[in-house]
């Protein structure tokens, strides 16, 4: 029995040896499991450890995170790049950073796989779920600890204008056709006091927050939708006026490609719920405070965005088709 055992063994050995030495093959002298000649070991430990070393060298470990952009790219990209930071360590992956050109949209970068994670709106969440069926992991918490912002209609200190309605035959300017506090709730709150776009007179997508309140500081328009904080903020150095805020509505965050691998999902959202930028994880951030979530995540999904779903399709903004189910789910 012992001269069986011993046959076997240098059976195995030799057979180990042999797919160790294919092209490609992992070398057990990497890190993790290794083989001990020494002990009785079955067949299935064998195919085990070989399954283990494979995945341990093909398994992903780099994933691209895009943004939609709220002030400029630079801007917006120093202060992603010290929260990339983070999740690496909080996750043991590397994250790099991916900006959307111009011929291309974070939409279609989430969903076709250029990015694996991104930071958007309401409206670029709830397009790329759609047409890709992408995730929502979680939703950025603001200053007031809620998972919901605002959007601010703002004139100049010196305008005459007191409500929205006298907007009607003025000059508006909207960020982005994509942005939910930039044009979404804007178009929520002019519907909802009686201003049609066809009664301005002349409207403009100006791409950002910041280019369209400069619209209004350069009097090129007499008014713009835009972020809530941005707009406070301006306010309070007395370069514009906040005419009306919003209601609150559910607040940008992190969404991710319906094909990563579940673990990582669970992993990157674990680190997420984990953030803590205005204690144990503050160190490193840059104006992490003018972000949309300026005190970390909360959990979320996409039911979340029903309502402003509604008022897409309302204004022909989405088409109304299901959602694609993505077969994945988060605990």
């Amino acid at each position: 029995m012992v001269i069986q055992e011993m046959v076997l063994m240098r059976f195995w050995k030799a057979c180990v040896t042999a797919l160790l030495l294919l092209p490609g093959a992992p070398s057990l002298a990497d890190e993790g499991p290794a083989l001990n000649f020494q002990d009785r070991v079955s067949i299935g430990e064998v195919n085990r450890i070989l399954r283990e070393k494979i995945k341990q060298t093909t398994e992903k470990k780099t994933f691209y995170f895009g943004f939609d952009i709220r002030a400029d790219p630079f801007e917006d990209a120093q202060q992603y790049v010290p929260f990339l930071d983070y999740l690496d360590r909080a996750t043991g992956y590397d994250f790099k950073l991916h900006l959307t050109l111009k011929n291309s949209s974070i939409v279609d970068d989430l969903g076709t796989g250029k990015v694996d994670f991104a930071a958007i709106g309401a409206v670029s969440f709830i397009q790329a779920r759609e047409k890709y069926g992408v995730l929502s992991l979680a939703r950025g918490v603001n200053g007031s600890g809620k998972t919901e912002y605002q959007s601010a209609i703002v004139v100049s200190p010196g305008s005459p204008i007191r409500n929205v309605a006298e907007l009607k035959g003025k000059r508006f300017a909207f960020g982005s056709a994509s942005s939910t506090q930039g044009y979404l709730i804007p178009r929520i709150v002019l519907k909802e006091q009686g201003v049609l776009l066809n009664d301005l007179a002349a409207y403009s997508f100006m791409g950002t927050h910041k280019k369209c309140a400069e619209t209004v500081i350069s009097g090129v328009s007499d008014a713009c939708g835009m972020q809530d904080a941005m707009a406070k903020a301006m306010a309070g150095e007395g370069l514009l006026r906040v005419l009306y805020m919003s209601r609150y509505y559910p607040s940008s965050g992190i969404a991710a490609n319906k094909d990563v691998a579940p673990g990582v999902l669970k992993k990157v959202k674990r680190a997420l719920l984990g953030f803590d930028p205005l204690g144990r994880d503050k160190e490193g951030l840059y104006d992490w405070q003018k972000t949309e979530m300026p005190n970390g995540f909360k959990a979320g999904g996409a039911a979340d965005y029903a309502v402003l779903r509604d008022w897409m399709v309302r204004f022909g903004i989405l088409k109304k088709t299901g959602a694609p189910e993505s077969g994945k789910t988060l605990e």
